[in-house]
């Protein structure tokens, strides 16, 4: 067999796609084609692993682990950082596993074969982007750190040594690419009593600041911007102070905050009912609100800032989101709220470029289903190779991981493929489409992993897991996956621009010709400076640029159209030369009514196991109204959790529909509420 480098095409990259595949993910990489050679040949390297000759091959010659068998027949689960205390010595276990592997495939012509199979499948759909998995995973695969999860749930317990112990594996994961995502609802509240000291607890507020600064401190290396999650219950204690605790400047940049609600909450909030506030060292009631009351006041911090998000506590646990509810209750999700995990679990991710599956005619197009469950079941295959190749920071989180095997295969691109199909992205018929689209991903999903366990085994904790039908947690639905849980609806930012689209996850298109700013410039602009113009861009619309071209710009001369369209709020719908069924095509989010944004989101939901990352955008003109009648709704259509962000409400925005007004503003937030989409450049002249 010819070395997979002699058979590679060289790959077409816009200007767009160039810049940021060079700038996140190229480093020691000379072209695109060595990034994406280099990821499919170090995952590939699971597929040597999984064979039942891998001992006699010497894979583990050298290599410390424990094999861990929980019945007769089934296939064993490897732990490499069981007994080995120091970082140091994690690393070079795993390094010496690596070296082995790679020996292998040299010497031993099955295992060769075996990897340079997978390693074309995976090299395939990467090339044609058709799937890119997250962003640790194209930075770090090959690497010496090999830390590929982009999702990390760490506890934070309400001990100094658990919170030490939390903030040393956040800073590991922060330093390689890595998303963290912490419940504070074990935390005693402010005030109340430490008796070992005879002092005063200081509270959960208080150790958010130490999560926040350590964030400032490791930075990521500046690959990759650290992110978190901080979620409290709207009964602790410091509820009233957490919901407005992102309007004061600077407070925690680093975190994206959430509250944990549920439906007894609502249903006070619909009764205008009190609850209890209650102390979590000892779940004594320490006092009461009325939930009308903190309701509208986490409506009016949303408006106001973009935070707090909500998070729907009880439908996570409830549904697929948590398969395992055996191991314990699900507390936080990652940074951007669609990946619930339980304590110290980790998640990889990646998504389907939903828009190169459309064939035929622009406007008129079809899904190709069939290449579609082909290039799904090779995603399967290939996160959940993810999950044994993965250099995990602690002996815990390696555990948890191979234990439930969770992946998170989702989508990018859903607006394109909306234009190319001919379906508005907001009407009854566009939601239909979203629904059937991803009913058959999570299906052949399914499928997939079910056919993965029958050479992999099941996932390890499957006995007792809600597919399980001998359990008591089992939900109705007996299955044998080789992953608990599968499906996850990312933004997907930095990886659908290298995948050469505007239409981050299910987003809409921000607007037809828009500013875009990247991480150096909004730096640039927190320290009040001009941002540099080549990290500045003003972008036009591909799909709609090529319609205009194929339409004679709509009888105008070209620089008048993109005249026209920046001057109406950046979007197409409402001018007159444009049919209306090409305006229809392109709504941009502030076109979307805040309804259909909810409606959207429900839509896509109903068939995703973890949950689904979405931003419901609102003009600046949205009242604290609206925010209320979003976040009802939200809960009524059955999501699991809610970002709304009101144009202008939050300083520097990575895309703004008023260039020239941003470098007044204040940092912007952290994470994922904030607009990370983008298309071709194009400088306009206006």
């Amino acid at each position: 067999m010819k070395p997979l480098a002699l058979e590679k095409k060289k790959i077409a990259l816009s200007e767009n796609q160039e810049k940021v595949i060079r700038d996140k993910y190229l480093r020691d990489d000379n072209t695109v084609e060595d990034l994406f050679e280099r990821v499919a040949g170090n995952i590939a390297l699971s597929e040597i692993l999984f064979h039942p000759g891998a001992e006699e091959w010497g894979v583990f010659e050298g290599v410390k682990y424990l094999r861990q068998e929980r019945e007769a027949g089934e296939p064993r689960t490897l732990l490499l950082h069981y007994g080995l205390a120091e970082s140091s010595e994690r690393e070079l276990n795993f390094l010496k596993l690596v070296a082995n592997l790679k020996k292998t495939r040299s010497n031993v012509e099955e295992a060769k074969a075996l990897a340079n199979r997978a390693q074309a499948g995976f090299y395939g759909m990467m090339a044609a982007f058709d799937f890119l998995p997250n962003s640790p995973t194209l930075m770090n695969a090959g690497r010496e750190l090999q830390q590929l999860s982009a999702c990390y749930v760490l506890p934070v317990p309400d001990s100094m040594e658990g919170i030490a112990k939390a903030l040393t594996a956040q800073s590991l994961i922060q330093k390689s690419g890595g998303g963290t995502g912490f419940s504070f609802c074990r935390v005693r509240p402010k005030g109340d009593t430490v008796k070992k000291s005879n002092g005063i607890a200081s509270g959960a507020i208080s150790f958010m600041k130490l999560f926040d600064k350590l964030t400032d401190v490791v930075k990521q290396g500046g690959t990759r911007r650290g992110a978190n999650m901080g979620i409290l219950p709207y009964w602790h204690p410091e509820i009233k102070e957490f919901i407005t605790l992102k309007s004061r400047q600077g407070m925690l940049e680093n975190f994206n905050i959430s509250v944990a609600l549920d439906n007894k909450f609502m249903k006070a909030v619909e009764t205008n009912s009190a609850y209890d506030l209650l102390n979590p060292r000892t779940l004594a009631p320490t006092g009461t609100l009325k939930a009308r009351e903190v309701f509208n006041s986490l409506v009016e911090a949303a408006w106001a800032t973009g935070d707090p998000g909500i998070v729907f506590i009880d439908r996570i646990n409830e549904t697929n989101s948590n398969p395992t509810p055996a191991l314990g209750q699900v507390e936080s999700t990652n940074p951007c709220g669609e990946q619930p995990l339980l304590p110290w679990e980790a998640c990889n991710l990646g998504s389907i470029n939903l828009a190169n599956f459309v064939t035929g005619e622009l406007t008129r197009g079809k899904i190709d289903w069939d290449r579609l469950a082909e290039v799904t079941g090779r995603a399967i295959r290939f996160l959940d190779n993810v999950i044994e190749i993965n250099n995990y920071p602690l002996p815990e989180i390696e555990r948890i991981a191979k234990g439930n095997r969770k992946i998170g295969l989702g989508i990018m691109g859903w607006a394109e493929t909306a234009v190319k199909l001919g379906v508005s992205y907001d009407s009854p018929e566009g939601m239909k489409k979203a629904e059937e689209v991803i009913k058959f991903i999570n299906e052949k999903a399914l499928e997939a992993s079910e056919g993965l366990a029958g050479e992999r085994g099941v996932f390890p904790n499957w006995k007792g897991s809600i597919y399980d039908a001998e359990s008591e947690h089992f939900r109705g639905a007996a299955a044998r996956p080789r992953n608990a849980a599968r499906t996850t609806i990312a933004p997907t930012g930095t990886i659908a621009i290298a995948a050469g689209l505007q239409g981050s996850g299910i987003e809409p298109f921000f607007a037809i010709a828009y500013t875009r700013y990247n991480a150096k410039a909004l730096d640039a602009m927190k320290n009040n400076k001009d941002a540099d113009v080549k990290d500045t861009f003003f972008e036009v619309n591909a799909l709609f640029k090529l319609l205009a071209q194929r339409n004679a710009y709509f009888g105008l001369d070209e620089k008048t159209l993109w005249k026209k369209v920046e001057a109406n709020h950046k979007s197409v719908r409402g001018i007159p030369e444009i049919p209306k069924r090409i305006q229809d095509l392109f709504p941009t989010a502030h076109d979307v009514s805040v309804e259909n944004h909810i409606r959207i989101q429900a839509a896509f939901q109903k068939h995703v196991d973890n949950a689904v990352s979405k931003t419901i955008n609102m003009a600046s003109t949205a009242t604290t109204e609206d925010v209320k009648n979003c976040c009802l709704l939200a809960h009524k259509l059955g999501c699991k959790g809610l970002t709304v962000y009101r144009d202008g409400c939050k300083a520097q925005q990575v895309l703004n529909l008023t260039p020239g007004t941003a470098a007044k503003h204040k940092k912007k937030k952290s994470g994922c509420r904030s607009f990370g989409v983008s298309s071709e450049y194009f400088q306009l002249k206006t």
